[in-house]
């Protein structure tokens, strides 16, 4: 069971790994950072973002050292078994050639990757794929753990209710067309209610809440099956994202370059820092999938260097992203989603790229909401799992299912502002994933590493901030992002 649950995977170079995770990174939370960008201000938003980018390298490197921390421990662990395995073969045998033959007998059924692994010059090299629940696991208390599911699980909704509104939202956007002239979803200098009308009596949010209802409808289902996403689909969905984003980035450059562009954005207006925060923290999410992208490369020797170079792209293509959005486009007319700006007439005069640009998120969004969804459901009957007990066939196909779909569905039909959501769930969520997890993963894996080998062996994936000031960093960060958050929150609504 252990080898299927730390399967590393085919193996891929390491500049594939950088590809992969450029693309884990880059995703949703980019398309809602230029409105972030534009209310917060350009050099607040600028400040921001290279901080908060360089708090996530941070933390990224915590989790590489915890990986391989969580790898030495296994390793050690495979070893005392096979030893303690060898030695109640040796006592057990009266006989010289019997325990030669035995022994013969199990060098041939045992896998060759566990002999290797036996005679491995460094005990932390990364070769088995350990996710980050079995490292709070195996370095965090039971109280520990059950925060960790916690926060994954909340975060896995947030990021749900995200994608159940986006995508009627889109739709929305791109067919309630402006009367008389239905190529062109959003018109210049238009601004549009919920209350407004769309197809004859029906309003723009009865039109949102079909389309959710749909959406619903059509996915909901795979949260009661399994549902793997093949290496085609993500092919697929990398190159139409990739289109999208060079597309926009280039009209908007065009149109900046003719003289068209209406942006001014401010210095700095820190009333909109709140939910740029929660977008940038969102925005550079990905520690909870490392061990899926780190552990099949193959040459992990300058793996540090790699993910740093990674991060500068990431920071390079945010940066452009946005900025040219915000010089391109006035602050009160760039949409929550920035693909739909680019529906309108004046903007893109071809009408397939608008539908294209439009109708993006659909296309993506729709092919990641089935694997969150059974990802959500599968931390729901972990976080409940009991040793050797089994569910009812009513629990395990229809109650997981359920509270897994019904909430972020919930939450969508209340709500399509989709800054909002992605601002909460980074802030509270994420702030939990990106900073405090791995920080204390660190921390007590630093410290049993010590206990178990000793101050003379050495982490070769150790962190390049290994003093504990780092984490005590990192978790004062964490502490005051979640004070500042809430504390905007209050103050906001006081105000209103």
């Amino acid at each position: 069971m252990a080898g299927e649950i730390t399967e590393t995977g085919e193996l891929y170079s390491s500049y594939v790994g950088l590809v992969y995770m450029f693309n884990l990174i880059v995703g949703t939370g980019a398309l809602t950072m230029p409105k972030a960008f534009a209310t917060a201000g350009w050099l607040v938003s600028l400040v921001l973002l290279v901080f908060l980018g360089f708090m996530s390298f941070v933390t990224t490197t915590f989790v590489i050292e915890a990986m391989a921390a969580a790898n030495a421990q296994l390793r050690w662990k495979r070893m005392e078994n096979l030893k303690e395995e060898e030695d109640d073969d040796s006592s057990t045998a009266s006989d010289s050639d019997v325990l030669i033959r035995d022994n013969y007998e199990r060098a041939e059924k045992r896998p060759i990757l566990s002999v290797q692994k036996r005679g491995s010059p460094n005990p932390f090299e990364i070769t088995d794929r350990v996710e980050m629940g079995q490292m709070a696991s195996m370095f965090f208390n039971k109280v520990g753990v059950n925060l960790f599911y916690f926060c994954i699980i909340v975060y896995l909704y947030g990021d749900l209710a995200i994608y159940a509104a986006a995508v009627p939202f889109s739709l929305m956007q791109v067919t309630c067309s402006a009367a008389g002239n239905d190529s062109c979803g959003v018109e210049a200098d238009t601004k549009y209610n919920d209350t407004d009308r769309c197809w004859g009596p029906l309003r723009r949010v009865d039109a949102y809440r079909i389309y959710l209802a749909i959406f619903t409808l059509l996915l909901g289902p795979f949260t009661f099956f399994d549902v793997q996403k093949t290496k085609y689909l993500q092919i697929l969905t990398s190159l139409m994202r990739w289109i999208a984003f060079a597309v926009m980035i280039v009209l908007a450059l065009v149109r900046i370059g003719h003289g068209q562009g209406e942006g001014h954005p401010p210095l700095a207006e820190f009333s909109g820092v709140r939910n740029l925060f929660g977008v940038c923290v969102y925005s550079f999410m990905c520690q909870h999938s490392l061990p899926s992208l780190i552990t099949p490369v193959s040459s992990k020797r300058h793996l540090t260097r790699l993910v740093f170079l990674d991060y500068l792209l990431i920071l390079a293509f945010y940066g452009l992203l946005s900025f040219t959005a915000i010089f391109c486009f006035r602050g009160d007319s760039l949409m929550d989603m920035y693909t739909l700006n680019f529906a309108r007439c004046d903007v893109v005069r071809l009408a397939a790229v608008r539908f294209f640009l439009g109708l993006f998120p659909v296309f993506t969004i729709s092919t990641n909401f089935p694997i969150i969804a059974v990802t959500l459901r599968n931390n729901w009957k972990t976080l409940f799992h009991r040793e050797g007990g089994t569910y009812p066939w009513v629990v395990d196909r229809v109650v997981f299912p359920t509270i897994t779909l019904v909430p972020p569905v919930l939450v969508a039909f209340c709500t399509h502002d989709l800054e909002s959501l992605v601002g909460i769930t980074g802030a509270y969520a994420g702030t939990g994933i990106q900073y405090v997890i791995p920080a204390f993963l660190v921390y007590h894996c630093r410290r049993d590493t010590q206990l178990a080998f000793g101050c003379g062996v050495s982490n070769k994936h150790r962190s390049p901030f290994r003093h504990t000031f780092w984490v005590g960093f990192v978790l004062l960060w964490a502490f005051s992002c979640f004070i500042f958050v809430t504390a905007n929150i209050v103050l906001s609504e006081t105000k209103l």
